[in-house]
């Protein structure tokens, strides 16, 4: 019969698993980071095959190497320096993949202990469906779906496994002191969730961008080729989800009204999403009290702030890469700091008295009625 852990020890495990997850974490973003590098310098079909390159464990480099390469892919003649690039990048997500099967076996193992377990199985599953999409997005040669998709995928499985991070944490006893806070801040969880859809919808755009080579579209801010509303933007075109699959479409297939209209808004959604985090991020801090909600409102200003700046940079500086990949990078850091946020917020109790009130005023309806 099987005789269920101590408290100290289901504690051990979920720290161990805890640090596997936030390592996990760690390897996402470089994931993440690596995909925006290997898309920058148009690296995306540096290999023309999956899993392995021209057929090879690594990218071919001497010359009989080269030369079979040359012979199995006539048509997409080898380049050494397009082609590391996506295997260092297939390397590390491999590497993930393995992180996150271990968790998910660990959990399995550890079920008994009332660990996260449909989480971690969650995310083993999702890695897999990540995967295929990464072998679509070189098979299908950068279709603009499947590479929009890929990306929303990673900062998917980034999320995850921040909750589940969270949770093991949580369950190894770094538990967040529960504050009694007025219900005013409580009752702020819904714009909270309605921020949070805003992020992952200009995260969404970024990848529509980005799968597009609309990046370049504007190169003058505030204005657009002059203009504060481009004259010709075909967004019928921009945003055309019927592509379809054949052309090879390294550099983008769309006309340049289709680009500019996706750059465009692009624009408008950091817009939106900068006003309505400031403005709800200053009606938290107002109602913060000793919530304990500072250092993570104060986490995603700063993360909200940085990536606006790097926006910015990316258009005054024309796409540099160091930029361009710290923007993807950041993206993913936002995101991570809503859902903390919202994590933390989740933590808080109303104050008894405010129950107290409420049950009261319950009761009296009840009676009146």
């Amino acid at each position: 019969m099987h005789q269920t852990s101590s408290p100290v020890q289901t504690g051990t495990i979920a720290r161990k698993m805890a640090f596997w997850s936030t390592l996990a974490c760690a390897l996402a973003v470089v994931v993440i980071m690596l995909g925006a590098w290997t898309r920058l310098v148009h690296a995306g079909l540096g290999c023309p095959d999956w899993p392995g390159c021209y057929g090879f464990l690594t990218v071919p480099q001497s010359e009989t190497s080269i030369a079979i390469a040359n012979a199995r892919f006539p048509e997409t003649p080898v380049d050494v320096a397009k082609g590391w690039p996506e295997m260092i990048h297939r390397y590390a997500a491999g590497t993930l993949g393995l992180v996150v099967f271990g968790l998910a076996i660990a959990a399995i193992r550890h079920r008994r202990e009332q660990l996260p377990l449909k989480l971690p199985m969650f995310i083993a599953g999702f890695i897999v469906l990540q995967g295929a999409f990464g072998m679509w997005t070189v098979t299908l040669k950068l279709w603009p779906q499947v590479v929009a998709l890929h990306l929303l995928g990673g900062f998917t499985t980034l999320s995850l496994l921040l909750l589940l991070t969270l949770r093991l944490r949580k369950r190894a006893g770094n538990r967040t002191v529960l504050e009694q806070v007025s219900s005013a801040l409580t009752r702020l969880r819904p714009w909270l969730y309605g921020g949070l859809l805003l992020v992952v919808l200009q995260v969404a755009l970024g990848a529509w961008t980005a799968a597009n080579y609309a990046a370049v579209a504007c190169t003058d801010l505030p204005t657009c080729q002059g203009q504060w509303w481009p004259e010709g933007m075909d967004f019928r075109h921009g945003f055309d989800i019927a592509q379809h699959v054949g052309p090879n479409y390294l550099g983008g297939q769309l006309t340049a009204d289709g680009r500019v209209a996706i750059h465009v808004t692009h624009r408008l959604g950091a817009v939106v999403v900068l006003f309505y985090l400031g403005l709800l991020l200053v009606r938290l801090w107002q109602q913060r009290r000793d919530s304990g909600l500072d250092n993570s409102v104060l986490l995603v200003a700063g993360a909200l702030a940085v990536q606006i700046g790097l926006g910015l940079a990316n258009v005054w500086l024309h796409i540099p890469l160091a930029v361009a990949v710290a923007h993807n990078a950041m993206g993913a850091g936002l995101l991570l700091s809503m859902i903390h946020l919202i994590w933390r917020h989740h933590q808080l109790l109303p104050q008894p008295h405010t129950i107290a009130v409420s049950h009261t005023t319950t009761i009296n309806r009840e009676v009146t009625a």
